[in-house]
């Protein structure tokens, strides 16, 4: 095949899931995350399938992303499509409650580490031209607040937002962009969530016949493999049990 994705927050989650998915259709792998140990463990396990390179970065950190992705080399320098995956979620309380820390990882991580790499890695994907793509990974969030949702539904709003932006700047260059809206999905992301509390993720997923890591992976992939003349703008995929709630109601009894 000779394409390349970059995929950010490879290290668990959708991430992992994605690199095994598109290792096994073929694809070269640029792999970010911030755990060293993750990335040496994936990139010796997808070795076999594909050729991949492990960089070690905290998204937040835009010197840090800036100098990994000037210095990649042959065959990872030409970018075929970006995945746009690292992210978090801190805390569920209401926002009067809230750690303000919180708020801004929240932001550096979910809005400012995604522009930086986007922005350090458009020119290549200008270059590779037709059929390439970014994909940015949202969240029913941006769409659907919910309480204690707070500044992770307004991260995901953005990342919306500016997908559909950038989309209209890259109209003629080829470059397509899109915007994946998962809604509850089962993995590492929710124990980050709740500080470790193992308890809070099995009642949340309890029955729930959630959304997998695996779902997500196969999904990117099919919106990577679209012919080069379609785009799609935004995709938003919901477990068959997960719905909207009533709207909320506090009465004076």
């Amino acid at each position: 095949m000779n394409k390349t994705a970059v995929i950010t927050g490879a290290t668990s989650g959708f991430g992992l899931a994605t690199a095994r998915e598109f290792a096994a259709a073929g694809w070269n792998l640029v792999l970010t995350g911030r755990r060293q140990q993750r990335l040496d463990e994936i990139g010796k396990e997808l070795a076999d399938k594909t050729q991949v390179a492990t960089l070690v970065m905290d998204v937040c950190d835009s010197v840090a992303v800036l100098k990994a992705f000037d210095e990649l080399a042959a065959p990872f320098d030409k970018i075929d499509l970006l995945i746009n995956n690292a992210g978090l979620a801190l805390g569920t309380q209401g926002a009067q409650e809230c750690d303000l820390a919180d708020w801004h990882t929240m932001i550096d991580t979910n809005i400012k580490g995604l522009t930086t790499v986007t922005h350090a890695l458009l020119p290549r994907l200008i270059e590779s031209g037709e059929g390439s793509s970014i994909i940015n990974i949202g969240s029913i969030a941006g769409s659907w607040p919910y309480p204690g949702g707070n500044v992770y539904c307004g991260t995901k709003a953005f990342v919306e937002q500016f997908s559909l932006a950038l989309r209209c700047d890259l109209a003629g260059t080829g470059v397509r962009v899109s915007c994946l809206a998962p809604g509850l999905s089962e993995s590492e992301f929710t124990l980050v969530r709740t500080g470790g509390d193992q308890q809070a993720y099995d009642n949340l997923y309890n029955g729930a016949h959630a959304i997998q890591p695996d779902d997500i992976a196969s999904t990117l992939l099919w919106l990577a493999n679209q012919p080069s003349h379609l785009n799609i703008n935004t995709l938003e995929i919901m477990p068959v049990r997960q719905s909207w709630s009533p709207f909320a109601i506090k009465r004076d009894i």
